[in-house]
């Protein structure tokens, strides 16, 4: 049977219409998971600063004797607030599609605030100055890179393996030179970190956005609510590590350091 052109019209009208619908959706989708990262970027430098610029370090860093002098270490707090970040991760990563909306939005809020009480120690090492320079060159390369995921038409997908094994590898790397405290091997560390995350900025937007074409979150579901504090969780990540290897390689470190 002929198809007639009315028919064809009214088709080709309703798959426009339904893409345009989804384009919008995904716009606000992506801008709700924007504004979830940015807030707890926010909360997280907040904390960090507060607790450096108060009487609150001396329960994270406490001053040292030892044979070359006065130094500062953390205390058992401060690795408290070192590994706090990782558990709320875990517990996000496996529970987002069990947990209540609130509950992961709580455990998102409570992440920020360990994760910024684990920075803290970037003010006494670093120039205030070098902090701010850095965050601004972090922002763009972050904003530039996550604009490139959302916007080229290029398969990013292949890259995934390929980052995690970087990922993993920094990581035991990071372990290594712990033990190690080889310069050399630190600066290695953070070149390749910088790509790595550089890398996985591209690769978790387009993944993002991927996700919700395939599976077209509801508008106001909690579905929606949940993913969207996960996803924001997944780029500030990024932003964060991105920000501590580049601070390490182009930081100035205070006179005392």
């Amino acid at each position: 049977m002929a198809i007639s052109p009315d028919y064809r019209t009214y088709t080709g009208a309703q798959t426009a219409q339904s893409a345009a619908v989804l384009d919008a959706g995904l716009r606000a989708y992506m801008l709700r998971v924007y504004n979830w990262m940015t807030s707890g970027l926010l909360l997280t430098g907040i904390v960090a600063y507060g607790i450096a610029n108060t009487g609150l370090i001396s329960s994270f860093y406490a001053p040292v004797q030892t044979a070359r002098g006065i130094a500062i270490q953390p205390t058992g707090l401060a690795y408290v607030a070192i590994f706090a970040p990782l558990a709320f991760v875990m517990v996000l990563s496996f529970g987002v599609n069990k947990l209540k909306t609130t509950t992961v939005q709580a455990l998102f809020w409570a992440f920020c605030v360990a994760m910024g009480a684990s920075l803290t120690n970037i003010f006494l090492q670093y120039t205030g100055e070098s902090i701010v320079r850095t965050f601004f060159i972090t922002a763009a390369t972050f904003g530039g890179m996550s604009l490139y995921g959302y916007a080229t038409k290029a398969d990013l997908t292949k890259m995934g393996s390929f980052l995690m094994m970087g990922l993993m590898g920094v990581i035991i790397a990071g372990v290594v030179n712990m033990f190690l405290g080889s310069a050399g091997l630190q600066f290695a560390i953070s070149i390749i970190g910088v790509l790595v995350f550089v890398g996985l900025t591209a690769y978790d937007t387009q993944r993002i956005k991927s996700d919700y074409v395939q599976f077209s979150y509801a508008q106001g579901s909690d579905i929606a609510a949940r993913r969207s504090v996960y996803d924001a969780l997944g780029l500030l990540l990024n932003f964060i590590n991105l920000f501590m290897l580049l601070l390490q390689l182009t930081g100035n470190r205070n006179s005392n350091n």
